[in-house]
Order: structure tokens, then sequence, then C-alpha cells
């Protein structure tokens, strides 16, 4: 368990530390920098977990080693910059970066810190993996299916939109991150043109790239993603993830999560992959859409992201693979095995309050909840709670009672 620090105190207390190999610097340090440093610390990698309040589930874990206080990057890069590197010269040997939302990646390859290596593709490619309107012309070129999508400029003819599109459509930004901090959300469902015409006018005061796509009448319980380490060598280690329960369920945060098989998509998304010649982890989301009798490629999110941890139970330690690759450290996994992961807050949330919610979790899996048994052992892992490692629980417990809040969900 690690304090959370300022930032002086972070950096008095890794330069009196002697690191026999590099650290893992992860940021944010919530949910998924949870799951990243468990499944680093599994290999003895020593983490540091950094964020810019110390509210975030990661900290009091007792796989994070340092834990402190940098500033966010979208305050001030160059500030970023600076603390990251007053960090790494500290440890006094090289940080392996994990960005673990958007915008931490962003700041990490748009300020290239001295002494920290990056097991991901630059700037640009990850642009082009991002910005749905390259992703998607990416997917028209390899035949991938994706959702009828329509760019959105500030001279834009709604009734037009509308007419090809129909009613009710989504409006989703190129990139989300930019989009979350103005509005709140990353997909707004619109309902008449006038909406449609407000968020339009909306983007183009905040200079924010938009597009109005068709609204997919998905199979609840059949969206998919590809969990993948793709190395610079293009080797990559990988399984799909079903997102069987989402709270709210139909579009919701992912809150129940189990290894599937499906070639189609696993195929689909190399091929998107290998085109755009990106490396790292990456997920790439894909819905069922009844009425094309197909799975649209939605997204490929180009980090960690909330269920990273299903992979790891599964055999697939997608952190430790990139950050072997980036030590030259050797990482061999036995095969990928059948793996649930749950969001037990959203589930249990459920379970609460949507009468028509059916419980995918067996008698056996609440007792193994309940008695502890699930840790360390089973198919079934979980984002936060694990006794073996209870302060992260108690955080989120703290968190979802209101006696703190945090600005991040994942």
């Amino acid at each position: 368990m690690a304090a959370f620090q300022s930032h002086e105190q972070l950096v008095s207390a890794i330069e009196d530390t002697a690191f026999e190999r590099p650290p893992a610097l992860i940021a944010n340090a919530h949910i998924t920098g949870l799951s990243v440093a468990r499944a680093l610390s599994a290999h003895d990698v020593p983490v540091i977990a950094v964020d810019r309040t110390g509210d975030g589930v990661a900290p009091p874990s007792k796989h994070v080693d340092f834990a402190g206080q940098v500033t966010y990057p979208l305050d001030d890069q160059a500030a970023f910059r600076e603390d990251i590197e007053a960090i790494a010269e500290a440890a006094g040997t090289d940080l392996v970066g994990f960005g673990c939302m958007d915008e931490w990646v962003h700041a990490l390859v748009d300020t290239e810190p001295d002494g920290v290596r990056l097991p991901f593709s630059d700037r640009a490619v990850i642009d082009d993996v991002l910005d749905k309107s390259s992703l998607y012309e990416t997917a028209e070129e390899l035949g991938v299916p994706y959702p009828e999508t329509v760019p959105l400029t500030a001279e834009a003819d709604v009734a037009e939109v509308t007419e090809r599109l129909g009613l009710p459509l989504v409006v989703k930004p190129a990139f989300k991150r930019e989009f979350e901090e103005v509005v709140g959300t990353n997909v707004i469902e619109i309902e008449n043109e006038d909406d449609l015409r407000d968020v339009v006018d909306l983007a183009a005061e905040e200079d924010i790239e938009i597009m109005a796509q068709r609204r997919v009448d998905t199979a609840r319980g059949r969206d998919h993603s590809l969990a993948s380490y793709r190395g610079p060598d293009g080797e990559t280690l990988s399984l799909v993830g079903n997102a069987r329960v989402r709270n709210p369920l139909d579009f919701g945060t992912s809150c129940l999560v189990e290894r599937s098989s499906e070639p189609a998509i696993e195929k689909r998304a190399l091929a998107v992959l290998d085109e755009t010649g990106y490396h790292g982890i990456s997920e790439a989301e894909f819905v069922y859409c009844p009425d094309r009798e197909e799975y649209l490629l939605l997204d490929v999110n180009t980090r960690p992201w909330k269920w990273i941890g299903l992979p790891v139970a599964a055999g697939a330690n997608l952190p430790y693979a990139a950050y072997a690759d980036a030590t030259e450290a050797a990482y061999e996994h036995d095969g990928i095995e059948d793996a649930r992961w749950v969001y037990l807050p959203d589930y249990l949330d459920l379970l609460a309050t949507d009468d028509g919610f059916r419980d995918r979790l067996s008698r056996n899996d609440w007792t193994a909840l309940v008695d502890g048994s699930f840790d360390g052992g089973g198919d079934l892992t979980t984002a936060v709670y694990r006794p073996s490692d209870p302060e992260p629980a108690y955080r989120a417990l703290r968190t979802a009672v209101g006696g703190q809040e945090y600005y991040c969900a994942c």
C-alpha cells in the first residue's frame, strides 16, 4: 500500500529507492490503473501510480509501490512533462509508461518525457486509430462492417442527415475525451432536427469534430471486443471478450464480461491493427446488428481499459507483455483459458434497481465472492474487490456512499 504523496514527496521517496528493473509508471490511478498495477506486480515490476488527485482506487493497493501527484496534462502539458521527467531522474532508470485514459496516453506521446519508454505507437498512428473518420476509412478499405456514419460540420444540412440516417440517431466525436470534457459524455442520442442543430453548433463553437451515426438496434448481451497486445514486430497476444451485461443494460458501461470465441471479430480487428500499423495494448469494440446480421466495428481504444483484468485472468497478461517488449524481458504464457470479469458496484446496482434483469452469476459464484475463495483461483475475477488486496475496495465503497468523489470513471 502506498500513501498518495505530493509531487515533491513522491520524487524524494523514489530518489531513496534502488530499482533492480525499470518501474512502470501508471497514469491515471483508478480502476484501469489498478488492474494494470496488479498485472505488472504479479511479475515483480515496481509500480509508480500518478494522478492529479489521490482519490482513485489504485494508490492504496498493495501492488502499488509509490503513488503521487502530477500535473493534469489537460491543464498544463509542459508542467506534466517536467513532473514525469523529475520522477524518471529520481528513479535513476527508465520508466515504462502506461496511459490508462486517452488524455494521459496523448500527453505521454506528445511531450515525450526523457527517461520514459512507451510500449505503444506514436501519436500519428494513434490518431489514425482513435479518429473515427480515419478508422472507418480503413474499415471501408478492408471490408470491415461499421455503422453508417456521416461527418457533421458547422454547415451540415441537418434535415438531409436525419433523412439519410433516420431518427433517433447518435452523435459521436471523432475523439472521445475532448467531447466528454465539454458535454460530460461521448455519445448523444438525437431525437429531432433541433437537437441535432444544437449539438452541431456546440461542436463548432468548441472546435470539436463530430459525426452522426445510424442508431444500431443492437442485440443485448452480444457486444464483443478483441483485447490484444500487438508488438512492434506484429506478433499479437489476444482474446475476445463478450460484454454480457452493461449498466444501463443497452448502452451502459460493461459490468460482466466473459471470454468468448468469435473468429470473425478477431480476424477483422487484427486486420485493422495490421493496416494501421498500431502496436501496443488495445480494445477493438464491436456490436452485433440483427438487421444486418453482422458484427459492426465501433471503436478501437489504444490503451488499457476497464476490464483489462479479464485477459490477465485468462492467461494473457497484456500489460506485462507490453512491459517485456519495452525492457527486453522474457514473457511466456501457458495458454489462454476461459475467464469472467465483474465490476460489482454496477452489477449489484442492476440487481437492485432493474426488475427485468436476470442474475448471470450462480450461487457458487456468489459464495466464492463472499468467502473470498475466487481470489487466486477459479475462472471469476473482479475489477476492484480482492480480499488479498482490500484497500481499493474500501476506497471504492467510500466513493459509492458519498464519502469522496473521483473525476474519472475508469
